[in-house]
């Protein structure tokens, strides 16, 4: 089957959440349905899916002119190292010709080194 780039919609959750389940995101996995309504409002969200399985997801907020933030990006275990997370990634740089930021974990940092992204400090503050 061929896989395909397409906006999410809401019926991709329950396979989003079950991703996020898998790859133990707790925090958006306890907040389930912030989750749902983060995905619905995100102007930026667009899942890869092949034969109605959604394989790889990005979601992010832009915009439109100088900023899209990557809030998060996965790729499924069993698809990995197929250049998914790289097509999503790609898909929004073309989509919204802006500046990327992102926050990564240091397991994720040379995947991000891979796709020219370069290291700067930042902050966060949880509620």
């Amino acid at each position: 089957m061929t896989e395909q780039i397409r906006r999410f919609q809401p019926e991709d959750f329950d396979q989003i959440h079950r991703l996020n389940e898998q790859e133990g995101w707790q925090d958006l996995v306890a907040e389930k349905e912030r989750t749902r309504h983060a995905w619905i409002n995100a102007n930026a969200a667009y899942v890869l899916e092949s034969g109605g399985q959604v394989l790889a997801y990005v979601r992010a907020l832009t915009d439109g002119f100088v900023t899209t933030y990557v809030c998060e990006l996965l790729v499924s275990h069993e698809a990995r190292m197929q250049g998914y997370g790289q097509q999503l990634l790609d898909h929004l740089q073309l989509t919204y010709p802006t500046r990327i930021d992102l926050l990564a974990t240091r397991q994720a940092a040379s995947f991000y080194e891979q796709q020219e992204f370069r290291a700067f400090h930042g902050f966060r503050k949880s509620r």
